[in-house]
């Protein structure tokens, strides 16, 4: 089976991440003289990636939500976003999920960074993505109500 177009490098699939993602004010910090940081990884690669995710975040914790019988719902927004954190806290399936889905968007380059800094990044990844999912908890219930998590 011959291909008539060069093959897709590590290269290409990189320059395809960085143009998918969104622009985030906090990207455009200047560099740091001792080299990267976790504090710059923050807002040069989980920002962005976590903007860019943001439905698919929402419709991943609804989906969990629904899967589970949570009552959400019937529940006040302050217990919601209660329950998002606790979710996303607790639940080592759900937290893996989300984990996955931001670290399958990352460059070589911010994949080897992210390897031996793990434990921090995903903290700090997850305090992000429980804020984000609190700021949206109006959309989190809208997915619920109009049944739109993923089906299986």
């Amino acid at each position: 089976m011959s291909q008539t177009s060069a093959a897709f490098t590590p290269d290409d699939r990189d320059a395809a991440i960085l143009t998918s993602r969104p622009l985030v004010e906090t990207a455009f910090l200047p560099p740091t003289a001792d080299g990267p940081t976790v504090g710059d990884f923050l807002h040069r690669t989980l920002r962005p990636v976590l903007k860019l995710q943001n439905e698919l975040l929402l419709l991943l914790v609804a989906d969990f939500i629904q899967e589970h019988h949570i009552p959400f719902l019937t529940t006040s927004v302050e217990q919601q976003q209660r329950v998002v954190a606790e979710l996303l806290t607790r639940n080592m399936k759900l937290r893996y999920l989300l984990v996955g889905t931001v670290v399958g968007l990352f460059t070589q380059k911010e994949l080897a960074f992210y390897r031996p800094n793990r434990a921090e990044l995903n903290r700090r990844l997850l305090e992000l993505a429980i804020r984000r999912v609190q700021d949206h908890v109006a959309a989190l219930a809208m997915l619920l109500a109009e049944g739109t998590a993923v089906e299986e």
